[in-house]
């Protein structure tokens, strides 16, 4: 907890002004993907430790941007949508503000109201916007939203590129068609990155926690869940992180805290979910936990070893403790998602208070 709240303070502090443009290579608004994650991971610190503050920030965002979307209702983009996923959360605490719900519901209406099922053609798409169908189907007991949601899925999972984007032998996903076989790592090996199948695993975390308990989709996301899991475990390094290039910890290898961040995420999600064994995945969480707070925690709550925004092992290298990414938001979204599960996993193995044995009353003398 303390890790989560230095953390998120540093950025609270820095971004005093939840509307202020994000200028980078260029300027673009608040409401993005990247701020996006941050935001899923702020409310998940929220329900855990509720701060008025953190919640001040979250209603200051979205009114600011009249819990509107980047291009608008007609956008078919998911990295679009991605801030729907809080809007939706903000809308479930007062049902009475329609309008916190309104857009992102016509943005997907307007997808449900197509055949077009192809839009989801890199995988980060199914984090940013599974959990937003989920949702609205649970929310308005609608069918269609998780019908639609699941066509979306299946056709990323196996229609595109050649066979689709996941293969079964390794239970690895390759992030777009540009990486499917043929193209390799330098060492031969096929291309997956890190934060690609991060994205994949809250994607289904995240998706399987806002569906109904008996939706019949439920069984395909934790399985493809699970494993991935099992495929991540011996890949993990010896100081606890994940390379960049899963497969290949020679092209641009080292320690990175977003993969990382969302593979502890799915982990300690799944062990405090009874869906993996706690036994065998514990001892990686906590390596990795551990590792992150040691190695890319600053005193003042900057995180390092965050790799910016790409699609691949190269992209916004190198990669450093000291080093700012060109995006700092959404990694310290991925860490708090880590955190908020690592954080129920450690309360849940706290030692339990014995409960003293009750006397039994002396019965009364004549």
């Amino acid at each position: 907890m303390n890790a989560m709240v230095l953390a998120n303070h540093y950025f609270m502090e820095k971004w005093p002004d939840v509307g202020k443009t994000i200028i980078t290579e260029r300027e673009r608004p608040s409401n993005i993907w990247t701020r996006g994650v941050y935001y899923e991971g702020l409310m998940a610190l929220y329900r855990l430790n509720p701060d008025p503050s953190y919640l001040d920030y979250m209603l200051r965002w979205g009114e600011f941007h009249k819990w509107g979307l980047r291009d608008g209702v007609k956008t078919r983009n998911a990295d679009n949508q991605c801030c729907g996923q809080t809007y939706i959360e903000l809308y479930l605490m007062d049902r009475y503000k329609e309008e916190r719900i309104r857009d992102i519901k016509a943005s997907v209406d307007n997808m449900l109201a197509s055949d077009k099922i192809d839009d989801w053609n890199w995988i980060d798409a199914l984090q940013m916007a599974m959990p937003v169908y989920a949702r609205l189907g649970t929310i308005y007991r609608d069918k269609r939203y998780f019908e639609r949601m699941h066509e979306m899925y299946m056709f990323t999972k196996l229609k595109h590129g050649t066979s689709g984007l996941y293969n079964p032998e390794e239970m690895l996903w390759w992030r777009d068609k540009d990486f499917v076989p043929p193209y390799k790592e330098p060492n031969g090996e096929n291309c997956y990155w890190s934060r690609g199948n991060g994205w994949v695993v809250a994607a289904l975390v995240r998706t399987i926690e806002a569906l109904p308990e008996k939706n019949k989709y439920i069984s395909e996301y934790e399985k493809t869940l699970k494993d991935m899991l099992e495929a991540l475990v011996p890949l993990q390094r010896e100081d606890g992180y994940w390379n960049v290039s899963l497969k290949d910890p020679a092209h641009f290898g080292g320690r990175e805290l977003t993969g990382t961040s969302l593979f502890v995420y799915g982990m300690a999600w799944g062990i405090n979910r009874g869906l993996i064994s706690k036994k065998d995945y514990l001892p990686v969480v906590t390596k990795a936990w551990n590792a992150m707070v040691k190695e890319s925690v600053h005193e003042n709550g900057f995180l390092g070893w965050v790799q910016g925004t790409g699609k691949e092992p190269k992209d916004s290298q190198p990669v450093g403790y000291d080093i700012v990414p060109n995006f700092e938001d959404f990694g310290l979204g991925c860490f708090l998602l880590a955190g908020s599960e690592v954080y129920k996993l450690s309360k849940e193995m706290e030692p339990k208070p014995k409960k003293q044995k009750e006397e039994k009353p002396k019965k009364a003398e004549n």
